[in-house]
């Protein structure tokens, strides 16, 4: 493969988002090249969803979407950002994952889809694929992907940083130019070679941040790649400090953080003590367990503190009927008895873990960031939707109306954008041959990891949240001058743009002093 990649749009990222974006693309004659870091184009944050993707209810509105939607989000969303995913995200639903791609998605007798309840929704109006909804959607989106001549998937391959004229230009004067980005520098992490991408648009759809805290429900990737290029190149960064954490993952000595759907909780799950005694009722007594995602993990947190616990339970075994149970949750179930707990019979021991970024890159109605030709859509971005806290099952149908919404954007202005010009930007330059440690590495993600989780955490206070500053700064200098002397690896590229998204949230954190929705201070 040549080291010179050129082509229409570079997307990256090939979750909901991503995949969505690059569908329309190709199916409207434009080139992409879809690029992921992972082995698989499979893996990302929506393979692994469980519980689901906003759908419309009986005798449901836009209108009454969009109020659960700002109520959940404290308030603070962007009102024309709800307005459009409330009144085009159930049709496009319909149309692209319902009729043309089949996605399996559980039905009623009669053929209609199933719709059941989450925590924030005023009426059942949430669709699934028993608890591995993400999955369903990431395969048939992918199966479509294949289908598609226009597309080139790169797997295995990670974005190191945006091209951006004003940064790599030969031509120093570009810094005089509007901001515009151009492509990216791609690492082959087999070959071991960087490639320039060139391409006329650019679409971030490269998830979230998770793995910067010390427990989390996202996978491997979701370090905060797209967002910590982004901020280098200077695109605008807001709401970062909302960070939500699912209330109810798996805890187990020996586990990962392993994700309970909040749809267990929809159907009658509650939260309780090793006594079965509930206790939401205490903290919010209209909604109980289906309090906003926020309330229901404070909660919890207080809960462990004032009882000197690691975790609490939720119990399936008395609200649920056994079958219901088995045919509904058939994954949790699996994963919950290789740790010798049967949700069907044995309380379910959780605890919170961080799992959604509801900030990130701005950005406007149609995915444009304020960088020309640069989108971002998904997790990665902020267009306003989530506000202070995320309504659940609201990311998909985020990432699945943005995709399809940027990628119109572009179709109206690729044929007038120029080819960006090979011999402007310059081939990838190493700056280092030391090939670094990767257990400096290891112990520098822990460091982060460990500083996020206790002091950037559910709870936060200006004493954490000074202490988390000062560490990550120095931290990240030392990540810096270890980087420009290293040679370039996935696991380098990863740490420098960790620790990034780290000073990011943690800066966020420190600056807003109000408590609002899934930000708590103390």
């Amino acid at each position: 493969m040549s080291n010179l990649i050129q082509t229409d749009v570079l997307v990256l990222g090939t979750g909901i988002a991503g995949a969505t974006a690059a569908l329309r693309l190709a199916k409207s004659g434009a080139q992409v090249t879809l690029v992921t870091r992972a082995e698989r184009a499979a893996e990302t944050n929506t393979y692994y969803a469980q519980g689901g993707i906003v759908y419309r209810g009986i005798d449901d509105s836009p209108r009454r979407l969009a109020e659960d939607i700002h109520h959940a989000g404290a308030n603070h969303c962007n009102p024309r950002a709800v307005d459009i995913l409330a009144s085009q995200g159930p049709e496009l639903v319909k149309e692209l994952l319902l009729d043309e791609l089949q996605v399996p998605f559980d039905q009623e007798a009669d053929g209609t889809p199933a719709l059941v309840l989450e925590g924030g929704h005023s009426i059942p109006r949430i669709i699934h694929k028993t608890d591995a909804t993400g999955h369903a959607i990431q395969t048939a989106l992918l199966d479509a992907v294949a289908r598609q001549e226009n597309i080139r998937l790169l797997t295995g391959h990670t974005a190191i940083d945006l091209l951006t004229p004003a940064h790599h230009a030969r031509n120093r004067l570009a810094v005089y130019d509007p901001q515009s980005c151009v492509g990216a520098y791609l690492l082959d992490q087999v070959e071991g070679v960087v490639r320039r991408a060139l391409a006329k648009r650019t679409v971030l759809a490269t998830g979230g941040l998770g793995q910067i805290f010390l427990h989390t429900t996202n996978p491997t990737g979701a370090r905060g790649d797209g967002l910590a290029m982004a901020y280098r190149a200077g695109a605008r960064v807001i709401n970062a400090e909302f960070i939500q954490f699912h209330p109810t993952t798996f805890y187990h000595r020996n586990a990962p953080r392993f994700l309970i759907s909040e749809a267990v909780r929809g159907d009658g799950a509650r939260l309780v003590h090793a006594n079965g005694q509930p206790f939401m009722q205490e903290y919010d007594r209209e909604w109980k367990d289906l309090a906003p995602r926020d309330l229901v993990a404070r909660s919890i947190h207080h809960e462990m503190l004032v009882h000197g616990i690691p975790n609490v339970y939720l119990d399936l075994r008395s609200y649920i009927p056994d079958e219901r149970i088995q045919t509904h949750f058939p994954n949790i179930i699996q994963s919950c008895q290789e740790y010798g707990i049967d949700p069907a019979h044995d309380l379910v021991p959780v605890a919170p873990a961080a799992h959604y970024s509801c900030g990130g890159i701005w950005a406007d109605d149609w995915g444009l960031t304020t960088i020309d030709r640069l989108y971002a859509i998904g997790e990665v971005s902020c267009t306003g939707v989530h506000g202070a806290n995320r309504l659940a099952s609201t990311s998909l149908l985020e990432g699945l109306v943005w995709g399809w919404r940027s990628a119109g954007h572009i179709l109206e202005h690729l044929v007038s954008d120029p080819s960006p010009n090979a011999e402007v930007i310059p081939p990838w330059e190493a700056a280092g041959l030391q090939l670094p440690d990767p257990a400096l590495i290891a112990q520098d993600l822990s460091v982060i990891q460990h500083i996020m989780w206790n002091y950037v955490g559910l709870v936060r206070t200006t004493n954490r949240l000074d202490r988390a500053l000062r560490e990550l700064r120095q931290l990240e200098m030392e990540i810096e001058r270890f980087y420009r002397v290293s040679r370039v690896t996935e696991g380098l590229i990863s740490l420098r743009n960790a620790v990034r998204c780290a000073v990011i949230v943690a800066s966020a954190a420190w600056e807003n002093k109000t408590s609002l929705g899934c930000h708590y201070r103390e």
